[in-house]
């Protein structure tokens, strides 16, 4: 049994899609971002960085494992899937694994502190980050246009990438032109395991399609935590 801490977000999301991918029995723990769980003591313990996803396998003498790359990873090479074992194949995963971690997830990262978070619009940092998060996107779609899937077979590359590209409205970028991207988003969408995931621990609105009210009261929880 794998305990899964967690909060609706993209990189959250990654834990709970490859957790419902793989089959394994997991049970889910809400932290309170806006509220500060993460910060508390106790769950400290288990993630000294104090941010979610965090899982810890009873299976394991309660190990933890903290950051999402490296909980998928774990996961994969629990279970012997999504990740393969031929060094080739393994490096090839673990390249756009790594991809999303130090390029997608933190420049959509940076676009949505800037263009809804921040208090003030700085159009430079917000140009910044946008066009750097379509050329990435550029980078994807070419690599998909040479395969199905990011590491040629589905891989947990795929399931790190999805939660964050998916959110491409709110950070506001444009997928134009894009049509091998187009359509790597909307086969993932129809997985069961991503459409189960992302309704770990609840399920959201897509803030794109929000009324503007609930926008609004996610950006001012947004803020608050900017200044902690």
């Amino acid at each position: 049994m794998i305990d899964l801490y967690t909060a609706p977000t993209p990189n959250g999301h990654k834990a709970s899609i490859c957790l419902e991918e793989l089959g394994l029995p997991y049970e889910t723990h809400v932290v309170n971002i806006l509220g500060g769980d993460q910060k508390k003591p106790d769950y400290l313990k288990l993630n000294p960085n104090g941010r979610i996803p965090t899982i810890v396998d009873r299976d394991e003498a309660n190990f933890p494992v903290f950051e999402s790359g490296a909980i998928l990873i774990y996961l994969a090479e629990k279970s012997g899937r999504l990740l393969p074992t031929d060094r080739k194949g393994r490096s090839r995963v673990l390249q756009w694994l790594m991809f999303q971690m130090a390029g997608v997830g933190p420049m959509m990262g940076q676009a949505n502190v800037f263009y809804r978070y921040f208090p003030e619009k700085l159009q430079p940092a917000i140009d910044r980050y946008q066009n750097e998060c379509r050329r990435l996107f550029e980078v994807l779609d070419r690599r998909l246009g040479e395969s199905k899937w990011l590491a040629d077979d589905y891989s947990i590359a795929d399931i790190a990438t999805w939660p964050w590209v998916r959110t491409y409205k709110w950070s506001g970028v444009k997928i134009g032109g894009l049509e091998n991207l187009k359509r790597w988003l909307a086969e993932m969408a129809e997985r069961p395991a991503c459409q189960k995931g992302i309704e770990v621990p609840f399920r959201i609105p897509d803030l794109d399609e929000a009324e503007d009210s609930a926008k609004d009261e996610f950006i001012k929880g947004a803020q608050v935590m900017l200044q902690k």
